[in-house]
């Protein structure tokens, strides 16, 4: 396993991270961000990667509804997340990240609530088996992440039915997801879908009686970190673990600080 860390997607983010020592960058171009202005970087983001010895460990895109309320694949959004998959590709990214909303075409955050969750399924199973064909015509592997933007493929509910029907599809992981929209079994689910893991994320997260506090950086929060790397070891994970800064109270000069420490406690946990 190696470190990596969330950037802006620009020349900056991929000097920022280089400063810090990590040479494994992960853009996220989410929902209302122009694509072909990420296009338009690529002749300036190669060559930062290559003057920085850092390589795209990983691309992806939050937010968008890729299944309109009749449950039908939204073509438009196909085609931006195939335009994603070949930014990817371009910028030598092995795995693009997405999701997909409910069958109803809303981002609601419980979709057991669903009257219908078998079309759901079925949408989301059209929607991804076209991203991970495409995926493979272009050498990048697709991920469905965990949380809940705009996204119900992010638990074992889902995971079961569709990762079955798609082989080829992965899962992004992060365990404050599990925490503050699933289960909270988040050792569980890395033992039962570790195998299935393209990314990883490290953040942290706080909460006190089912009240979210802030996301502080990782190792001081209250995931296990120790028992999540002995896990992930354990199911034979090598990938990335990226780095997401995300508080509300670390920021600036107590965020640099808070960065750091993230990088030093988890660089003496990766043998």
């Amino acid at each position: 396993m190696r470190l990596g860390l969330i950037t802006s997607c620009d020349v900056d983010g991929i000097r920022y991270a280089a400063s810090k020592g990590i040479k494994n960058i992960e853009f996220c171009y989410n929902v209302d961000n122009d694509i072909s202005v990420l296009e338009n970087r690529l002749p300036d983001l190669k060559a930062a990667l290559k003057e920085n010895h850092a390589s795209l460990a990983s691309l992806g895109r939050w937010g968008t509804k890729k299944i309109a309320a009749d449950g039908s694949v939204i073509e438009s959004e196909l085609q931006d997340t195939y335009h994603m998959i070949d930014l990817a590709a371009a910028l030598g990214s092995p795995v693009f990240h997405t999701g997909v909303n409910f069958e109803d075409g809303t981002d609601k955050k419980n979709p057991h609530d669903s009257d219908h969750p078998e079309k759901g399924i079925a949408s989301a199973i059209e929607f991804l088996k076209l991203a991970v064909d495409y995926g493979k015509s272009k050498g990048v592997k697709i991920s469905v992440y965990n949380c809940d933007w705009c996204n119900f493929v992010r638990e074992p509910k889902f995971w079961f039915p569709i990762l079955h029907s798609i082989p080829e599809l992965g899962i992004k992981y992060d365990p404050s997801h599990c925490i503050n929209c699933g289960n909270g079994r988040y050792l569980e689910e890395i033992r039962d879908f570790g195998s299935r893991f393209y990314h990883f994320h490290i953040k942290g997260t706080l909460n006190i009686d089912g009240d979210h506090v802030d996301d502080p950086p990782a190792g001081l929060d209250m995931i296990n970190w120790r028992a999540v790397l002995g896990m992930l070891y354990a199911v034979g994970y090598d990938g990335v673990l990226s780095i997401e800064p995300h508080s509300g109270i670390w920021k600036g000069e107590l965020g640099e600080k808070g960065l750091d420490y993230t990088i030093r406690y988890f660089s003496e946990m990766i043998l």
